[in-house]
């Protein structure tokens, strides 16, 4: 019950958090349990953290922009539209 309790507290937590924020917590959380798991050590932990946490707001930042498209006008100048 109370690992229940945590789980839910750790979920809404991440419902106020940003796309971008969301998948660093995500990807570290994931990358931390397979690196502890592939390596056996705490080492492999962290490692499997910070690589998981750079890779996760990488996606997280590209869904920021979903269904935006990247214009240039007649000055050669780029910007961003919805699609």
């Amino acid at each position: 019950m109370r690992k229940l309790v945590v789980l839910i507290a750790m979920i809404t937590t991440l419902t106020a958090c940003t796309q971008t924020e969301r998948g660093a917590a995500i990807g570290a959380g994931s990358g931390a349990i397979i690196g502890g798991i592939a390596s056996n050590s705490w080492g492999g932990a962290a490692i499997g953290a910070v690589a998981g946490g750079v890779v996760g707001s990488l996606i997280g930042h590209s869904r920021e922009h979903a269904g935006y498209c990247v214009y240039r006008d007649r000055n050669g100048r780029r910007y961003e539209a919805r699609c």
